[in-house]
């Protein structure tokens, strides 16, 4: 049957039996319900069935999450008005701005799960007006251009709330972090731990907590103790997505707030040299899938 099926052309036929062009339209379109959105985009290139199905609305639509119609009124109506859902499907597979910019929400590409980012920008930041404390530095490694760093505190709090009508599955929520400041010499990204210090003494604490009474908490050493030295320190130098916790989000259709929070507020020793970008929320296996359907990204 395998030999029989690679044989087949595209509109026509091999020794008089029947080609993918006379698959019926409609007959793609149910296959095209049970693949990921590249796939289908691929397979459009065959022929004139297999294209007219890869548009249609009813394929499109069981891609879309529940509440995509939340994430088009984020946009001004002209954007997506009289569109297709494919073309919908496209347009919010890019990140949408919200909250003045500061946090963003588009659907992953391959599975139209919702994620969300928010920048350092729409966090409260314990003396972030201190100059002496922290500063705004811009950034291409950030996807909101731009990042927190601190130079050295004792008192050491970042919160944020953010409240949206997420579809329905469990999310993970997690800091973006980097030790040492970097820039870029010559061509070459080079980093500087001059201020890096205090975050091998006392674990930072995550905390969140949902509207509807779900917690979660964590702690972690931002830092390698001297005795991991010898070997190489791996917690500096490199962006790392520090896990704050899960939570589940039902089919009620209201919109949920998530408060978060990480802190170190032990004020008998300073910490400093940290980089602050990005909060991510994103659904809790996402990563695992891609794996299992061979996409790294």
């Amino acid at each position: 049957m395998g030999a029989s099926l690679s044989n087949l052309t595209s509109d026509g036929s091999t020794n008089g039996g029947p080609g993918l062009g006379d698959i019926p339209e409609s007959c793609v379109a149910c296959v095209f319900l049970y693949l990921t959105p590249p796939e289908i985009c691929n397979l459009a290139r065959l022929n004139r069935a297999f294209r007219g199905a890869a548009s249609s609305d009813a394929v499109w639509s069981s891609k879309l999450p529940n509440n995509y119609q939340d994430l088009l009124h984020l946009m001004p109506p002209e954007r997506y008005q009289n569109l297709c859902k494919k073309d919908i499907y496209a347009i919010l597979s890019r990140p949408v701005p919200f909250d003045g910019g500061n946090k963003e929400v588009w659907l992953d590409k391959i599975s139209g799960r919702v994620c969300m980012s928010i920048s350092a920008r729409a966090l409260s930041i314990t003396g972030i007006e201190d100059r002496r404390y922290w500063n705004w530095i811009p950034t291409e490694e950030s996807r909101f251009q731009v990042m927190a760093y601190l130079q050295q505190i004792w008192w050491f709090e970042v919160d944020g709330v953010v409240k949206f009508p997420l579809p329905p599955d469990i999310y993970t929520l997690s800091y973006r972090i980097h030790l040492g400041r970097f820039s870029k010499r010559l061509g070459r990204r080079i980093c500087n731990y001059e201020h890096t210090h205090g975050w091998d003494v006392k674990p930072v604490k995550f905390e969140l907590s949902t509207s509807d009474g779900q917690q979660a908490s964590s702690h972690c050493y931002l830092d390698e103790n001297e005795l991991d030295y010898a070997g190489g320190n791996y917690k500096r130098g490199r962006w790392i997505e520090y896990k704050v916790g899960e939570f589940m989000v039902s089919g009620s259709g209201l919109a949920t707030e998530v408060r978060f929070s990480m802190k170190q507020i032990d004020c008998t020793h300073s910490k400093g040299g940290l980089c602050l970008d990005t909060v991510y929320i994103v659904p809790s296996n996402l990563k695992s899938q891609r794996k299992r359907n061979g996409i790294l990204k």
